[in-house]
């Protein structure tokens, strides 16, 4: 979903945060734990502790959150652990924990900037404003341009009723002329303050500067059209969020919102109070985190926002997000059954439970869990493709392309956004060997991806040109297809593949051997691509390295029907050559300039 484009620099990041992420980022002791299995603390200091490091080598805060616990019980006036074990508290939302361990390293030391920050948000949650204030005074150096201060510091004097002062601090956070990074958070968040203060014009005068900033922002449109309704525009409400369903459709929050409307029921505000702003805004930093990689700031600022708004909708999800990227599948569906399920997202939510089970290979589990919620939710187009794609993982392909016809017959008639289902029908067609009826779908996917997405419409040619090519069909529209592809996704080795296999077909293997050779380099770990490559060398004479080629695409976990092929051929080498299809009116090989992209 569309965020807040802010850099988030590191360089304004408490020391302790960035040393802690070299902990939970460093390669050594790179053991992912079994998440199956309790965390079960050690029987000594140093075992924990040498625990803890290996689950933050991991980048798993919940099970060094376990060491770093009993570690610290055992020497408790160790200031290395404290601080540590403080940052894991955060990260794994662990914040009873965090606050007493920020109030024991704040009380050494009045001048450690995260634990005065943390502190500051427990005080805005127990509406002890001045105390937040004097707080957040102490973790910032330069308040004006601390974004996360100055912010927090505004919904402080919020909460205190204070709004003119609340809108004087927001306005504190410019940057230079020409240069100000701050806008978008600085009008959305004084939008919100003055619509929480009940100051209605200068509310809509902030929303209506975020908004005209960043309209592909969904929490800027969705608090916005929130506001317009509640001050009785609904048809200004209405357009907002059909401008954004245009850019990005079938949200599921622009959904629900514009379903509201219509049938004139009332919106809610976003934000109603100050523990809600607050929440708010380090929900959006912790998009910012997230988007940039940096998973340790992105889930210590999400733990923090929902601690002030536990049942923060898409700062669960997020959180989940970051979850599945770190591979800690159990915790990512802890915070996806967090979300409310009277929440426009909970189907996202459970579509992810349902997938994450996959991914744990617990593939019946996950297969149970999305029939389960398609009979729950019949007409829900994205439940149905969720089930499909499951199947499709599983290699069910006849199962999974029954099951997206499901899908297509419910959109009805097919619009440019429905293109991926007719994608993943057709291939799962294909891979049922049900060639004609893949080929339909594959066409029909290819008219429908917009140009606004080359690397669908890269995908989309790849997959039926090499499928033409595989069966000695339409080699010269194959070939176009394949060269236009290679120019849309010049990095994707999976297409330079394709386009180094019609000439290997073609019998044009010096050809081949150049674009294969591209391939390898970008996905080397690709079974197929090294198989190809394989049998290229072998036919222009260089026959010790298809055979390492081929050991390497033994080594890379091809399909079993695909490793029968790959031994033959290292103890047999290739047959002679087969005739090859014909081959004069294919074109001349793309220029290296196009397929590096420039």
């Amino acid at each position: 979903m569309p965020t807040f484009k802010l850099p988030l620099a590191r360089k304004g990041l408490p020391a302790l945060v960035l040393m802690t992420a070299g902990l939970l980022a460093s390669p050594a002791f790179a053991v992912t734990p079994d998440p199956k299995e309790a965390v079960r603390p050690a029987q000594s200091l140093e075992g924990n502790f040498l625990s803890a490091y290996v689950a933050g080598s991991a980048r798993d805060t919940h099970a060094a959150s376990v060491y770093f616990r009993e570690a610290i019980q055992e020497d408790p006036g160790n200031q290395e652990l404290l601080e540590r074990g403080f940052v894991v508290f955060l990260a794994s939302g662990s914040m009873q924990e965090a606050y007493r361990a920020a109030e024991r390293l704040s009380a050494r030391d009045s001048s450690n900037n995260l634990a005065q920050f943390a502190l500051a948000v427990r005080s805005l949650k127990a509406q002890k404003y001045g105390d937040a204030r004097a707080r957040l005074a102490k973790s910032a150096r330069s308040r004006q341009a601390d974004l996360t201060a100055t912010l927090l510091t505004a919904w402080a004097y919020a909460g205190a009723k204070d709004g003119k002062q609340a809108l004087a601090t927001a306005d504190k956070l410019r940057g230079q002329p020409g240069n100000d990074p701050f806008k978008q958070f600085r009008e959305y968040h004084a939008a919100l303050i003055a619509d929480v203060v009940g100051n209605a014009a200068e509310a809509e005068k902030r929303f209506k500067a975020a908004y005209e900033g960043e309209k592909n922002t969904l929490q800027v449109v969705d608090a916005y059209g929130r506001f317009l309704a509640k001050r009785g525009k609904k048809d200004e409400a209405i357009a907002v969020y059909k401008a954004f369903d245009e850019l990005a459709p079938r949200h599921p929050i622009v959904k629900a919102a514009l379903t509201a409307l219509e049938e004139g029921k009332p919106l809610m505000p976003l934000v109603t109070n100050a523990q809600d702003g607050a929440a708010e805004l380090l929900y959006g930093l912790g998009v910012v985190g997230n988007s940039q990689g940096d998973e340790l700031t992105a889930t210590i600022y999400l733990q923090l926002g929902l601690d002030l708004k536990p049942d923060h909708p898409l700062a669960l999800i997020t959180l989940g997000d970051v979850y599945e990227r770190l591979k800690q599948y159990d915790q990512a569906n802890e915070a996806f059954n967090r979300v409310p399920k009277d929440s426009a997202v909970r189907t996202n939510a459970d579509i992810s439970i349902g997938q994450n089970y996959e991914q744990m290979e617990r593939g019946e589990e996950a297969m149970a869990y999305l029939e389960k919620l398609m009979k729950e939710r019949p007409e829900d187009v994205e439940v149905v493709m969720a089930l499909g794609n499951v199947q499709r993982s599983r290699k069910k392909f006849a199962e999974a392309a029954e099951t997206y016809g499901k899908a297509i017959q419910l959109v009805g008639a097919p619009q440019r956004g429905h293109w991926i289902l007719f994608f993943y029908r057709g291939t799962s067609y294909e891979r049922a060997k049900q060639w004609d009826k893949a080929e339909a779908d594959l066409k029909k996917s290819l008219e429908l991806v917009p140009d606004t997405l080359p690397a669908g419409k890269a995908q989309v040619m790849n997959y039926l040109a090499y499928s033409w090519v595989d069966r000695h069909e339409n080699i010269d529209e194959a070939f176009k297809m394949l060269t236009k592809a290679v120019e849309l996704a010049p990095r994707d080795g999976m297409i330079i593949d394709s386009l180094g296999w019609a000439y290997y077909r073609l019998g044009r293997y010096d050809d081949a051997v150049r674009e294969l050779e591209k391939a390898v380099e970008l996905k080397a770990g690709d079974p197929t691509i090294n198989d190809h490559l394989g049998d290229a060398y072998w036919r222009v004479g260089r026959k010790l390295e298809a055979k390492f080629q081929w050991d390497h695409a033994k080594n890379s976990n091809p399909e079993p029907e695909d490793l029968v092929k790959i031994l033959k051929k290292i103890d047999n080498g290739l047959e002679d050559d087969p005739k090859p299809a014909a081959a004069e009116n294919a074109p001349a090989p793309v220029a290296p300039a196009a397929q590096n992209g420039g």
